[in-house]
């Protein structure tokens, strides 16, 4: 079976789950890579018309990937992570979506500025 989509970790999403303890970093991956075969809510969802989160709860800890979309090379559709956070609230933090926008921006200036 095909994944709908391909997934690109950005440096800073990367750190975030090196520095979690090896369990909670499998069961990241492990929803990463089933958010490609399923589309399920609780382990991608919309936050903004631009920004989604890719969520993970283990062991009573909720962790948040943040990401958006980009067609990229021919490719299906991308999905780059840009951070992450433990979450500690019941609303993701408004400043981390701020956050990820920005990255974003970033991200697709730097694409047209190297075509």
């Amino acid at each position: 079976m095909k994944p709908a989509f391909e997934i690109e970790l950005l440096r800073e999403a990367i750190d975030f789950i090196e520095n979690l303890d090896s369990k909670t970093q499998e069961k990241i991956y492990y929803n990463l890579k089933k958010s490609q075969f399923v589309n399920d809510n609780e382990l991608l969802k919309k936050l903004t018309s631009t920004i989604w989160e890719f969520r993970t709860l283990y062991n009573s800890k909720a962790y948040r990937l943040f990401a958006f979309w980009d067609k990229a090379n021919n490719k299906d559709t991308l999905v780059i992570a840009t951070h992450g956070i433990l979450k500690t609230t019941q609303k993701t933090p408004l400043k981390e979506i701020k956050k990820a926008e920005e990255i974003r921006k970033q991200y697709l200036d730097n694409k047209e500025r190297r075509k």
